[in-house]
């Protein structure tokens, strides 16, 4: 089975997320707006289960934070992804590490770019008009994130969560 591990924002980032993605990302059904911290890996049922004990300690040894995000940024030339850019933060980076290293597949693509992706698979004249359009606004928002959720994909594409590891109270 595939999963991966993801953090949801507060509703109202979603929402703000979702006025986009829901005209320029196809995968707008498939899950909600998220910032990626282990992208998709297959796992048996032991694995799993070593898996989410080292989650717990990992949402353990973490303590709620801020992200800001406080502006539209792209990942062209490489592809025609727009994304809310989230400013780079210790913790962000430490969570990124910790779930690359010990007992997780190291299956990281690209450097991590902490991010939530409003469009994505857009032509390139569509990605040049919504990106033109969209780096002009000016966004500042501040959310505060105290917990992360592993995620499973079903058959038909989507994902969804499997268990949600709160900073400071999982039981191991």
């Amino acid at each position: 089975m595939k999963y991966g591990i993801v953090i949801f924002p507060t509703k109202e980032v979603q929402d703000e997320a979702n006025s986009y993605r829901k005209r320029y990302d196809p995968h707008y059904a498939l899950i909600p707006p998220h910032i990626t911290l282990k992208a998709p890996f297959e796992a048996d049922q032991q694995l799993l289960e070593e898996l989410i004990i080292e989650l717990k300690h990992i949402a353990n040894d973490t303590k709620p934070f801020i992200i800001n995000i406080n502006k539209v940024s792209t990942f062209a030339p490489i592809t025609n992804t727009i994304y809310f850019k989230i400013e780079t933060r210790p913790e962000l980076i430490d969570l990124f590490e910790k779930m690359h290293s010990g007992k997780f597949q190291k299956n990281q693509e690209y450097a991590f770019v902490p991010h939530i992706t409003i469009a994505q698979s857009l032509s390139h004249d569509e990605y040049s008009d919504v990106y033109n359009s969209l780096r002009m606004k000016k966004i500042q928002i501040e959310d505060k994130i105290d917990r992360f959720q592993l995620m499973y994909q079903l058959n038909n594409g989507s994902w969804t969560v499997y268990e949600t590891f709160v900073f400071g109270k999982e039981f191991v």
